[in-house]
């Protein structure tokens, strides 16, 4: 009798091809994976972080500060709003930092342990969760839901499915709401809901988000992973043996096959594998581990809690699959060895890396004026002659006033000899504006020599002379 399959064994259904007899196929309909329920250490931590992430971006919206919404990034006004932080498009040079050190911390827990971003924070495994979750609450655990899709559409299949994708939808729904109150007002959006008088953008990226959740999450699920996922493909270049990854023991789990209860393995001369199969049900791209790491396997450690189970149940040792690295296997490393390969010289590097750009990201943050002054020079009129044998050139300033407090800022000239500021120097600002304001700068006729001279136009707080900004300009004298 022929030994059947592990997929078999996990309920995902037979493969099947578009090729003839005799033909190879140009591609496989998908099998449908019907994952297991499971439980265990890291499964506790996978929960925390879907919590942990989804507490925050679904309650970032609603915090406020200083009467306005605590994160908010208005493309309108063109202001993002982080807390006690008001972001304008100059300060892009922070994004930039930003992604930086998104790609370095990538690259320094990758080398580490694999694909820890992909099996607890990446949002297509959030998701998936979370859609999950509702899955088994309405329709049942695996062996139920496996039953339903095999059964005929009755009524009551037909209101299980109805209420599945209904709430689906719901969450789907209210997560591309959630996204669009990052860019514009929450409060104007929840006005705009009983008549559904949203803007085209905002209808639009509501759909649309909530749409391709429902989509990845509810319906492509491990495709997304296993076929769209770029970082599936290039995390080889990553890996090397002394990576973390989740590894079963071959050495130690084969020859696998059924047995009694506590029956010792040796005796039966076979391997600690009781070939269950629960590995292959527990994992959400429904692979088996046992063939070795392969692109699909997410890291999510949903294996090694299930087969951590079935050890105990067998009173065997647990640890048949485990965090390990391919060079810990081959020379049967103690884990205190693991560790100290794992901080190898690669990995050391791109953690200093990682330390020395955050500190300059945070530096930066905590050392940024809250004030910005750009200076344009009156290109119709580049210097004239004026009552009382003065020249005069005139400036428009831009002030920006980037903090949460109206202030008042005093402005000033230097550089020349006699050089003089007409007009009001002071300048009131609204909290988070940015004012033009024009400045006639006059110096005597003889006071320089024809020619471009440089000077310099000082704006100050009066209530904080710290927050101060120098900024350099060119004076033209004529012939």
């Amino acid at each position: 009798m022929t030994k059947p399959s592990s997929s078999v064994k996990a309920g995902i259904a037979p493969n099947l091809t578009a090729a003839k007899d005799g033909e190879d196929s140009l591609y496989a309909v998908r099998e449908k994976v019907y994952m297991r329920a499971v439980t265990g250490w890291f499964a506790t931590w996978r929960w925390v972080l879907v919590w942990f992430t989804q507490i925050l971006f679904y309650g970032l919206p609603w915090l406020q500060w200083n009467d306005r919404q605590a994160v908010l990034f208005h493309l309108t006004e063109r202001k993002f709003y982080i807390f006690g932080w008001v972001f304008w498009p100059q300060d892009v040079f922070f994004l930039a930092i930003l992604l930086i050190i998104s790609a370095y911390a990538l690259f320094f827990f990758t080398a580490i342990a694999g694909r820890l971003w992909c099996g607890y924070a990446c949002p297509q495994t959030v998701y998936t969760e979370i859609f999950m979750w509702i899955e088994q609450k309405i329709e049942g655990d695996r062996n139920k839901r496996m039953k339903l899709d095999k059964g005929p559409m009755t009524a009551r299949k037909f209101g299980i499915k109805t209420a599945k994708y209904g709430a689906w939808l719901a969450v789907s729904l209210w997560t591309g709401f959630t996204l669009v109150a990052y860019f514009s007002p929450l409060k104007d959006l929840l006005r705009a809901i009983p008549t559904l008088g949203f803007g085209p953008w905002e209808i639009f990226w509501i759909l649309f988000y909530g749409g391709f959740t429902y989509l990845f999450a509810g319906v492509m699920r491990e495709q997304v992973c296993k076929y769209m996922c770029p970082y599936a493909r290039f995390q080889s270049v990553m890996f090397d043996p002394d990576t973390l990854t989740i590894t079963y023991d071959e050495a130690r789990g084969e020859p696998r096959g059924a047995r009694k209860k506590g029956a010792d393995p040796q005796t039966l001369g076979k391997g600690d594998c009781v070939d269950c199969g629960i590995c292959v049900q527990v994992c959400p791209t429904g692979i088996d581990i046992r063939n070795g790491l392969q692109y699909e396997c997410i890291g999510c450690a949903a294996c090694i809690d299930a087969c951590d189970q079935v050890m105990d149940k067998m009173n065997y040792p647990r640890g048949l699959i485990r965090y390990s690295t391919e060079n810990a296997i081959k020379k049967g490393w103690s884990s205190k060895e693991i560790v100290a390969h794992v901080f190898r010289p690669r990995t050391l590097i791109y953690g200093a890396i990682l330390v020395l750009i955050s500190m300059a990201f945070v530096w930066g943050l905590a050392t940024r004026s809250p004030l910005r002054v750009d200076i344009i020079r009156d290109r119709s009129m580049l210097a004239r002659e004026v009552e009382g044998g003065f020249i005069e050139n005139i400036y428009r300033l831009q002030v920006m006033n980037m903090s949460e407090s109206s202030r008042k800022f005093e402005m000033s000239a230097s550089g020349l000899d006699n050089l003089r500021l007409n007009g009001d120097r002071e300048i009131s600002i609204e909290p988070a504006t940015i004012k033009s304001v024009t400045v006639q700068i006059q110096v005597p006729a003889d006071a320089a020599k024809p020619g471009s001279h440089e000077i310099f136009i000082d704006v100050s707080a009066e209530d904080d002379p710290g927050v101060h900004v120098r900024e350099k300009t060119t004076f033209l004298m004529p012939e």
